[in-house]
């Protein structure tokens, strides 16, 4: 079964950090697993994350490789996969209004 504790980890780095990923993983479960529940803002600064984690709602999106908007729930890892979240500053972008 893919993605099992005892499978090999590979690095994918999120936001310039690398994190540990296995094979079979979705980068919503790698994201996950780091404790990452917020991978982007809404353009009133709504945080957004997993929600459906079937690629219905694209709650999810994050930039991969360079080609923006793709959905963490649907994206396999990828060994050195580059990922960018929308939340590089820690927070929703500037003058977004705050909350959930």
């Amino acid at each position: 079964m893919p993605g099992t504790p005892s499978d090999p980890t590979f690095a994918i780095y999120v936001d310039g950090q690398a994190i540990p990923a296995r094979p079979g993983q979705t980068l919503a479960a790698v994201l996950l697993a780091a404790g990452c529940q917020t991978f982007r803002y809404t353009r009133s600064g709504k945080p957004r994350g997993i929600f459906c984690g079937m690629g219905a709602c694209f709650d999810c999106l994050v930039t991969v490789d360079g080609l923006a908007d793709q959905r963490a729930c649907m994206t396999p890892a990828q060994p050195g996969m580059q990922v960018q979240t929308g939340t590089l500053a820690g927070g929703p972008p500037a003058g977004a209004g705050g909350g959930a």
